[in-house]
């Protein structure tokens, strides 16, 4: 296959243009005077001044990159619309964010999503809880850059794998010289390139000679719904809706944000603008699933007699490539293409933020210089592309990958987070029981994608198929909650109604709630300034 000259030129266009918007940003960084905190923050959160119109364009985009686009035109290929559960999923979790979560956390001047785990856990807990948060980032970014694989593969006749070690280089290479400002005002060119773009293809694709009319076949890509599946569909609902809250790629945008009212108003906005951003996506898969394509010669595509195609992966780009003309073809495939790479730094910079800030800093050296932390954030932002790059390389459906990436971030992070900041009597004993529960449920369901086969069999499984169909996660989730509730209750009753003597207290949790002190961190935020005035105030009454 020729290489296709436009849709190269495209991605080289594209990509030139979301480094210099990326460059322009990092200029606005340099000369931000009004930042709150030091420089470490004006990296990780672009000192708190970003606005409602940029802030919702970067909150739309923390679900709304490649893997969103690419995954949600192969599940409606694939399982069809009725399993395409992410677009909506992820936009009631923005509402449950905006609602319940994102004002009080910048109210609090917060520097990520690790802050009150530490607060009410501990700092070593709060290393701990700091995995699944990892796992989750590195496996969304792994996603997203199996998606960039998969454009490139098409437009350049690459190898996928060797298409994904490309799109990781080109990604983190990005990622290193841009802070939060960069990557939040690259978002707002991604958002629009990929609307643009996409709704530019989608006419051309569905005129196309080789495609039915998709209102004729609205059998196949809307998918069967069967209630057998009703457990696993309801599984995954709830994964999606309250999974999608503990992600430091979120709450990064949220304590970013100029004021507490601001980051909820992102958060509600973004949840609209997830949705109008699913419909081209899902229009395409309709469009792949309406498609002969054992009469469109492409090396990627299986021509048999079903017609369907080899990789699934495909989905998106293989439209775009051969069912438009290479002018529209132009606009699809750049388009994606730097709507991935600007999607990828978001997370790689999150995971790369909470070890050097949560990790680093307050664990193993919490006198260390904002400078230092920066080179810290930054070869965190190596390792985590190259963990990210295997990851994308040995799991090979990008939507199976985007599901997995939100199970331990489910089942172990949602409690955590929910009861530190509602519920005032959790400790860190009651964290680390329900930590290992979660751990342990969640692990025996098994996970096919990753070859782990379940040594928990829960109710309604399927041997034939080898597969849960009872709501395991959701079970998981709901169990590891209760444990952290009881077991602190039960750790409060005996330290403090029984007054156990505090040198059975192993893991300190009481003498950390009785103000010796809980973490190293200065105050921040809002609350740095509350105090700051206070102090002021008593040295000149003194």
């Amino acid at each position: 296959m020729a290489v296709n000259i436009p849709g190269l030129i495209a991605v080289i266009v594209f990509y030139i243009i979301i480094f210099l918007v990326g460059l322009l940003a990092a200029r606005k960084k340099k000369s931000g005077d009004e930042a709150e905190g030091g420089e470490g923050e004006e990296v990780m959160l672009a000192g708190r001044s970003i606005g409602l119109f940029v802030g919702t364009f970067t909150m739309t985009a923390t679900w709304v990159g490649g893997g969103y686009i690419n995954g949600t035109a192969e599940s409606v290929y694939t399982s069809g619309l009725v399993w395409a559960q992410a677009p909506w999923g992820y936009a009631v979790s923005l509402l449950i964010g905006g609602f319940f979560f994102a004002q009080t956390m910048r109210e609090k001047g917060y520097v990520t999503m690790l802050d009150p785990l530490q607060e009410k856990y501990s700092n070593w807990m709060g290393g701990f809880l700091y995995i699944p948060a990892f796992l989750g980032e590195t496996m969304w970014t792994a996603a997203i850059l199996g998606a960039l694989g998969a454009t490139l593969s098409v437009i350049l006749d690459l190898n996928i794998d060797l298409a994904v070690i490309i799109s990781a280089l080109i990604a983190v290479g990005y990622t290193f010289f841009g802070g939060l400002y960069s990557v939040a005002y690259t978002d707002v060119v991604q958002l629009i390139c990929i609307f643009v773009g996409l709704w530019i293809t989608i006419p051309f694709a569905m005129t196309n000679k080789h495609v039915k009319k998709i209102a004729t076949t609205s059998s196949t890509w809307v998918g069967t719904y069967d209630d057998k599946y009703t457990g696993e569909w309801l599984d995954y609902a709830m994964l999606l809706c309250f999974g999608g809250v503990p992600w430091q790629v979120y709450f990064q945008r949220v304590l970013s944000s100029k004021s507490a009212k601001n980051a909820k108003i992102l958060s509600i906005n973004a949840a609209f603008g997830c949705i109008v951003m699913a419909i081209p996506a899902v229009l395409i898969g309709a469009i792949a699933k309406s498609s002969d394509w054992s009469d469109v010669k492409i090396p990627h595509a299986l021509a048999s007699d079903n017609s369907t195609l080899a990789d699934s992966r495909l989905v998106l780009p293989l439209v775009l490539q051969y069912l438009t003309p290479k002018w529209v073809s132009f606009f699809g495939l750049g388009a994606i293409s730097a709507a991935v790479m600007s999607s990828a730094d978001s997370s790689v910079l999150s995971a790369s933020s909470m070890f050097g800030y949560n990790i680093y800093k307050q664990i193993l050296r919490p006198k260390a210089s904002d400078r230092e932390l920066i080179w810290v954030i930054r070869i965190g932002i190596f390792f985590v592309g190259a963990l990210s790059t295997v990851m994308a390389l040995t799991i090979k459906s990008i939507y199976s990958l985007w599901a997995l990436c939100s199970d331990l971030v489910f089942v172990i992070l949602f409690p955590q987070l929910l009861c530190a900041i509602y519920v005032p009597f959790v400790n860190t004993y009651g964290s680390v029981a329900a930590y290992c529960i979660g751990l342990i449920l969640r692990l025996g369901g098994g996970e096919a994608v990753i070859g782990l086969s379940p040594f928990i069999k829960y109710p309604l499984y399927d041997e034939k198929l080898k597969k849960q169909l009872f709501p395991f996660r959701t079970l998981a989730m709901l169990v590891s909650l209760l444990t952290l509730i009881l077991v602190s209750l039960l750790f409060q009753f005996l330290f403090k109604k029984c007054e156990l003597s505090k040198k059975f207290d192993l893991l300190q949790a009481f003498e950390l709630k009785e103000g010796t002190n809980v973490r190293s961190v200065s105050l921040r935020g809002n609350n740095y300034e509350e105090h700051r005035n206070e102090d002021q105030k008593d040295s000149l009454s003194k």
